[in-house]
């Protein structure tokens, strides 16, 4: 697949992880612990953590969750946003508590004093802010300006907000314009990619269930990574956040963006496939979701395209007539029955792998 020329952006480090510039496109999810549950909240942290994860994101709703911020920045593997919204106080006590980054719009934190003293704070501990600007909670003057929350609204929204933080000199910024609507949150990353050189972080916002929020999200962050606009992302999905992550690795994959982790190819089903092709599948994908190393892995179902996909994988079978052809790099390694079949296949790759 051949890219658009990446859209370049200035860099940004949140904590060990550069956004922006030519650093590699990081994936971000956000807990649904409560975080005044710093337990409970790092253990969905390491969990996100281990199926790739960059950056993990916290709530900070309350008194409570905001005292509990330094234990889990301390406690996580991963660079820790802190959530606020309205409250400059809560956003002074994260940057103390050693956040990597926050999620704060300016314009939302009250007088002109309390935008000056939190840019004062995260300028002075180097802690960038990402500027979210959601469709659903545009500024009234701004909605009765354009009519309805489009991608001309939602930009400018973005830019009155960074112009509050360039203001007192800040300029550790990045921007998110999400909306529900895919074509909106296209035409509004497009929008702002020609008017500012912030890192862009991608994202559909309420995007849905896993089914229908990995489509829109595939097709609105894909579509604009495609276009070479982007710098981090998150899938915004109404799940358990690792399947987020796992979207995201998905979609980079596909995209060739990233390289890590399976590589899966597998046929759709036909009338000519003769093996349990769904449950061989779903099996060798559950069972190498441990592999950190890039291969490909093809589970193919008959004799029209299975050898030629299996020859080319790095690792492939091609389901015949209850038996199947296992594959290493174009090498024939031999015939085996389907019941031995994918435990052949995972024997390999695990032999291999841990010989690296």
């Amino acid at each position: 697949m051949t890219l658009l020329q990446r859209h370049l952006t200035r860099q940004i480090h949140l904590g060990s992880v550069p956004i922006g510039g030519s650093a590699p496109i990081s994936i971000q999810s956000m807990t649904t612990t409560k975080t005044s549950d710093p337990q409970a909240t790092l253990e969905q942290i390491e969990q996100l953590h281990q199926v790739g994860c960059d950056i993990v994101r916290i709530a900070i709703p309350d008194e409570q969750a905001a005292g509990c911020v330094k234990a889990i920045v301390n406690g996580s593997p991963l660079p820790v946003v802190a959530d606020i919204h309205f409250s400059h106080v809560f956003a002074l006590q994260a940057i103390e508590a050693g956040v990597q980054g926050l999620r704060i719009n300016p314009g939302n934190i009250g007088s002109p004093q309390r935008v000056a003293t939190v840019a004062a704070a995260a300028r002075m501990h180097r802690t960038p802010i990402r500027i979210g600007v959601n469709a659903g909670s545009l500024e009234k003057e701004i909605l009765q300006r354009h009519g309805h929350p489009g991608a001309a609204a939602m930009v400018e929204s973005a830019l009155g907000h960074v112009a509050l933080l360039e203001l007192h000199n800040f300029d550790l910024i990045k921007i998110s314009l999400k909306a529900s609507d895919v074509q909106t949150t296209m035409d509004a990353y497009r929008l702002i990619a020609q008017q500012v050189d912030y890192p862009l972080h991608l994202g559909v916002t309420e995007a849905g269930t896993l089914a229908m929020g990995t489509i829109k999200s595939a097709i609105g962050i894909g579509g604009l990574l495609s276009e070479g606009i982007g710098d981090t992302l998150r899938v915004s999905l109404t799940a358990d956040p690792v399947e987020e992550v796992k979207v995201g690795r998905q979609i980079l994959q596909a995209l060739g963006l990233r390289r890590e982790g399976v590589n899966f190819i597998s046929c759709p089903t036909c009338g000519r496939v003769e093996v349990d092709l769904m449950t061989m599948a779903a099996e060798v994908e559950e069972k190498l979701a441990h592999i950190k190393q890039p291969i490909t892995v093809a589970i193919m179902g008959c004799a029209v395209n299975g050898p030629g996909e299996a020859r080319e994988a790095d690792y492939g079978i091609a389901g015949g007539r209850g038996r199947g052809l296992l594959m290493r790099r174009g090498e024939t390694i031999g015939w085996y029955e389907e019941s031995q079949l994918v435990k052949a296949l995972l024997e390999l790759i695990n032999r291999d792998m841990n010989t690296k």
